[in-house]
This record gives structure tokens, sequence and C-alpha cells, in this order.
């Protein structure tokens, strides 16, 4: 029943979109079923709701505190400055009183539009910014267009989550000369007194001069309680006006900021007056350049919508100024603490790289940052070199919770990483960065695993005792992932120090040369030491094909496809098929590629707008790393690209039957394009 219903909703949904044809939008009415889909700039992500002037939370970005007095680090749940209220002549608006709801996400410019009737009296439009310019805030931009004669009220609100200790809120008029600027706000310490953070928030009136205090509406200031703030102000709408107004908000915390209080207010203040075309011209401006790097598929609307939605969302996540990296969930909820994890290396940076040099040097900074960190972890652990956790947050020390096998056994992470840096450095070419900070990290990397394998009698070395990419199988034996990712990083090092004119440890290479990857008698690959067929997590083994490329041979690599992809869990992650996907995809097989892509998402859809989850079987969306598996199809596999030594080259690109054309777009710091017909 229920995949029934997203089926008639994604036909609804699909249809609306269609109809617009321009590929960019996505749009729906009233459903019974909802997901939103977020509104974020890298800082600060905001998930509207399905009710007029409703937001169900702010998710502050690299802002962590403890999740309990026992637990590990989770990202807060910021103050909520998305939720107001709206009065026609004295009667609250409210989802059952309103008609024609329509809510628009437009990709092209990141913003979300709510528009909808109040009764014969006024039709109520209102779009929601994560500002990319100004990235600790927010802005929300309305127009009432009167029918008749109304009167309405209008209130702003900041509401605290009661965890949090010690609000203070306060309303003042702040002025400067003729200038005043009124400034509603809320600080408060995080639930453990980590963090200070500070949201302000204010009125806008396009049509007056708001900043004077005697041209603008009256307002009244509703301190319900500390934890929640309010601010309104009423105004007359004759028949046939428009009434357009903005709430502008900013959010800071002592994680960015020694002062976030006063901060915030300068946001506010720099939002205020700064004139509505100039501002929100900034933040699409800001959009176009990033959509440089985009996916065009032509003859299939729905795949269309399906993957610039994806890329949408790595876009907002993101942010090439921030030296931060993505979350499993990115901005859109506290899932998974909100921490870092391989998802990042191995699933949303490949496409990123392709895209966006600026967001993926972002991503590789992030580790690099907290190299320092991954050493200490090495050494606790009596390795040497650098051991990076399986889940990191600000500090870059393990944030896994003590009882998950995966935060003290689950080392690939380590590899992870730095594929990922000499895969930046192959796309770039940066030679300073690889001086400064790529190649310190690969040499790290390959000595941490000459001291973490154990030489056996015949002379080849294993990897004991670890989870692999398949966790459902524990402290297991030479798991092939975790083996191949290992024999990577070392020939990466190797490469790295000739690069820089270094010579290389001889070490890593005859380490990396005699790593077993184990066989069953019939040559296909062993995902363990003591697997015999179990049903596994997510893809592991035919990671070795692609994006290892150690096993390269046609019959091997399809040996594996076969035997593999019916061991996938159904209640696994979504970028396990992915995988399978790519890999047919390379082999010419357009048909099971195609089949794979959508298999790898398609179930994991939610409505109205096509939300991903982790996995068919749950309900926590948004799923950037699916978002970034489901990437890596279309242009790893279709596309034919692939990163080598000699920077990114295409080879066997191949269309499904279902699509017209594809076309890759600033593909590379050169922003090359590629047309596949």
């Amino acid at each position: 029943m229920k995949q029934i219903l997203f089926a008639l909703l994604a036909f609804f949904t699909t249809f609306l979109c269609q109809s617009q044809n321009d590929g960019w939008s996505i749009s729906t009415g009233k459903v019974e079923q909802y997901t939103g889909v977020v509104v974020a700039n890298g800082r600060i992500g905001i998930l509207p709701e399905d009710k007029p002037f409703e937001v169900r939370s702010v998710i502050l970005n690299n802002v962590y505190e403890k999740e309990s007095p026992l637990g590990v680090s989770k990202i807060i749940l910021g103050m909520n400055f998305g939720n107001l209220e709206m009065e026609i002549d004295g009667e609250k608006i409210t989802e059952n009183n309103i008609s024609d709801w329509v809510q628009t996400l437009n990709m092209k410019e990141a913003s979300f539009t709510t528009s909808f009737n109040f009764k014969d009296k006024a039709k109520v439009t209102y779009t929601i910014y994560a500002l990319r310019n100004v990235q600790y805030s927010s802005y929300i931009d309305f127009k009432v267009d009167a029918k008749k004669d109304i009167q309405i009220k209008v209130t702003g609100k900041i509401l605290t989550p009661e965890v949090f200790q010690d609000p203070t809120s306060t309303f003042r008029v702040l002025k400067d000369l003729e200038t005043t600027m009124p400034i509603l706000q809320t600080f408060a310490k995080s639930q453990y007194g980590k963090h200070t953070v500070a949201t302000s928030a204010t009125f806008i009136w396009h049509d007056i001069n708001s900043v004077r205090e005697n041209e603008r509406p009256e307002l009244k200031h509703n301190k319900v309680s500390e934890y929640d703030n309010r601010l309104s102000f009423e105004r007359k709408v004759k028949k046939g006006q428009l009434s357009e107004f903005a709430w502008t908000a900013a959010e800071t915390t002592t994680q960015d900021f020694e002062d976030p209080q006063t901060e915030s207010e300068r946001f506010v203040i720099f939002n205020l007056l700064t004139p509505r075309k100039d501002l929100l011209g900034e933040h699409k401006k800001l959009w176009k350049e990033l959509w440089e790097g985009d996916i065009v598929i032509e003859g299939d609307m729905q795949s269309q919508l399906d993957v610039r939605l994806a890329l949408y969302h790595l876009y907002a996540f993101s942010r090439g100024d921030s030296n931060l990296s993505i979350a499993p969930m990115g901005l859109s909820s506290q899932n998974y603490n909100g921490h870092i994890f391989w998802d990042t290396e191995l699933w949303m940076f490949p496409p990123l790289l392709l895209l966006n040099q600026d967001i993926s040097r972002s991503l590789v900074n992030y580790r690099s940052d907290r190299l320092g960190k991954a050493k200490q972890k090495a050494v606790n652990f009596g390795y040497k070199g650098a051991m990076f956790p399986w889940e990191s947050d600000d500090t870059g020390e393990e944030a896994t919770p003590s009882w998950a096998l995966t935060g003290t056994f689950e080392h690939h992470i380590t590899s992870d990483v730095a594929i990922a840096f000499w895969n930046y450095y192959r796309v770039t070419k940066n030679k300073e960065w690889l001086v400064e900070r790529g190649y310190p990290m690969l040499k790290e990397i390959a000595d941490y695993w000459v001291s973490r394998v154990s030489k056996n009698a015949d002379g080849s070395y294993s990897i004991k005792n670890v989870v692999g990419a398949n966790e459902f199988a524990a402290n297991v034996d030479d798991n092939a992932f975790t083996n191949g990712s290992a024999i990577t990083a070392l020939n990466y090092a190797v490469l790295a120090a000739k690069e820089v004119d270094e010579t290389p440890n001889p070490a890593w290479n005859e380490v990396a040369s005699k790593i077993v990857i184990l066989k069953f008698p019939d040559g296909t690959t062993k995902e363990n030491q003591s697997y015999e067929g179990e049903i596994i997590k997510q893809a592991d083994v035919n990671l070795l094909s692609y994006p290892l490329d150690i096993i390269t041979e046609r019959e091997n690599i399809l040996k594996d496809l076969k035997y593999y992809e019916s061991k996938l869990s159904p209640e696994g992650p979504a970028m396990g098929q992915s995988i399978f996907a790519i890999l047919y995809a390379r082999l010419g097989d357009s048909k099971e590629a195609y089949r794979l892509f959508k298999r790898s998402y398609e179930p994991n859809k939610r409505a109205p707008f096509g939300a991903l989850a982790e996995s068919a079987t749950s309900e926590n969306p948004y799923f950037a790393t699916g978002a970034g598996g489901m990437l890596q199809v279309v242009l790893f596999g279709f596309g034919g690209l692939h990163i080598t030594e000699n920077g990114i080259e295409q080879k066997n690109e191949i269309l499904p039957k279902e699509w017209k054309s594809l076309t890759l777009k600033g593909i590379g710091p050169e922003k090359k394009t590629y047309v596949i017909k």
C-alpha cells in the first residue's frame, strides 16, 4: 500500500514538474505523507513543514554538544527562527482554513516557496532562502495579495529548544544617527554548556524606508518566555494591493565566533540595510556559479529531476570556503549525530571533485586539519602514522559511540581519506597543496598501514581483526575492501612521494605488493577469511573493481557482480547498488546498469519531493551518501569518466536507451563539457 501511494504521489509530482518543463523545480500540492526537503547553505540547514509558516528544524553545521552525559557528540539542533504566524482580520491562518496549497523547491536558486489562498480574502506566498552569500543567515520573503480590504498581523518568533540553558530573550532598537535597527534576539548556552548560541531577527519592509522608526509599522514585543521570543506588526492592505515584507534571521555560536551575540546582530543588520534585489541577487549569483557544474539528461524528465535533486543537496550541504565536510544526512537532520564518515570520501567526494574543486578542497582540508588527532590515535593504539576515526566531529577525535564496534575496528576509513587526497591531486594538479597537505597526509597513512599489517609465514601480509565495509561481519581477518583500500593507499603514497621529489619508504611498496586478496576456489573474491555466503550490508568486494581498480579483468568483475548482488541486504544503504550499476556500465551493459541505477535510489524516495532515505525500509532523509552514489553512476558509469594520473579521462561512455542524451557540464578545473548520445 505504501509503495502504491508513493507511486501515485510520485506521478502527481512528476506531472507538476514536467508541466514546468525546466528540470529545475519540484512542486507538490497537499499530500498525506510528507517528507520535506532542506534549504541550506553549508552552514545552516532549514527544513520546512507542510503547514503554513512552519519550519521543523534548523541544523547548525560543525556545532556539536554531547548527546547525553555519558554519550558522544551530536550536532546541535539550533534555535528555530522559521516559525511565524499570520492573522488576517483577526483569524489565524492554519492548514484548515486555506486552499490551493502549493510548495515548490527551486533548485536553480535554492529557494523553497509556499503559496495558498486564505478564504476569499488573500493569496499568500512566501519563499525561504538560506543565504549563500551571508552564510549564517536566512531570509523569508513574503507577499500578501489582498482580494479584499484586510488587516494583517504577522508574528516572527525565535523558539529555543528546552534543553538549552539560561536563555536571555530581548528586543532592542539599535540606532546610529537616523538609522534605527530593531533586533529581536535570544542567546543561551547549549545543553551541557559547551557553546553559546545566539539568534537575532527582524522584519524588513520593501516598500518603505523600514530603517526609520516613524515610517515602519509599530513593532510589538511579546516575550512569552525566555524560550519563546516574539515580535509582531499589523498593517492594513487594500483590495488589489500587494504587501511585501521579509523576516531575516542569523544564528551564530562560539564554535565560530568569540562573541556570537553581537555577531548575529551584525548579520541581521547587513540583511536589513541591503536592498532585497542586491541581497538575493548575490545569493542567486553564487548558486548560478555552483550550477556551472551540472548534469543534463534529455528524454527522461524524472531522471533529470532525481539527479539534479541529488546534486542540489550536495551543493547545499557544503561550502568551498569552509574546510568542513558533509555528514551522511547533510544538514537535514541530526541522524548519525551529524558525524563525518567514509560517506564523504568514497561516496560524496568523487562527484564533487569532478564538478566543483573548491568544495572538494574543503572536504580534504577538513581531514588535513585533523591530522594531528589522527596521529595521536595511531600512537594510542600502538601504531605509527595516522589513524582516522570512523566517526569524526569538530575535534577530529573518535566520535563513534563506544558500544559500536565500527569505532574501534573499522579501519578502512584511513585509506578512504588517502584515496580522496590523491584523487584531489590527480584532478587539480595543485602541487602547492600536495606539498603542504597532500603528501604529509599520504605519508602518515602509508606508515600506519605498514605498522598495522601482520606478516604471514609465506611472506604475505594480512590485516586482522577489522570491521569492513560489510558491517554485518565484525572482527574478521582480511576483509576484501579493507585490504584493497590499504594496497591503494600505499601505492598512492609512493606516487605522491615521487611527485614531490621525496624518496618513498621501500616498505610501502613491499607491503602493498603482498597484502592478500582472498578467493573462493572458483575465483570469486572472498569477502573475508571466514565468509561463507552470508547476506552483506553493502558493497564490499565489488569496490575492488570500482573505485580501486584492483580487480580489472572482465571475467572476474562479472563473477563478483553476479555472486554478490544477491547477497546485498534489502535493509542495506542505497549506495551499494550504485557500485554494481557503474561496473555494468563500464562493461558496456547499459540495460543492467540502468536497472541498478534506478534500484540504487528509487525505493528510497519519499513523497512528495523525492527526498532520499538511507534504505528502502527507513525514514531518515536526506541521505547525501546515496545521492553521491547515484551521481557516480551518471558520471563514472554512463559518462565514462575516469580519474587517472593524467587527470580526468573519458573511456567507453554508454547511454541508457531511456535517455536521448547526457551532458556533463563544468567537469574538472578546465570546466569541460562532455556530451553522450
